[in-house]
């Protein structure tokens, strides 16, 4: 119908068991279009349209908000990997 689309996704991609190369990613998105994201490997906050880079600059700003996204890779992706990884790895 018509009306607004709004969403956000964490993403943890990984490859090794050792969860080395780890990332996460927190994306928000409007309409299907991502207008803003952070990436742990980064460190920050990036925008891919004009509200975004709006949102962008003012979460960098933020040293609440950044140390708590970057510590999300530890607190949400390598806790929960560790706990699902093991069930899914038994069973291939």
């Amino acid at each position: 119908a018509d009306g607004y689309y709004e969403y956000m996704t964490n993403e943890c991609v990984y490859s090794t068991s050792d969860y080395s190369d780890m990332v996460y990613l927190r994306s928000l998105s409007f309409n299907k279009d991502v207008f803003l994201q952070f990436n742990s490997t980064v460190g920050k906050f990036v925008g891919f349209t004009e509200l975004g880079v709006m949102n962008a600059e003012r979460l960098k700003k933020d040293q609440a908000i950044l140390q708590q996204s970057k510590a999300e890779v530890d607190r949400f992706c390598r806790h929960n990997a560790q706990i699902c990884d093991p069930s899914v790895r038994d069973k291939a």
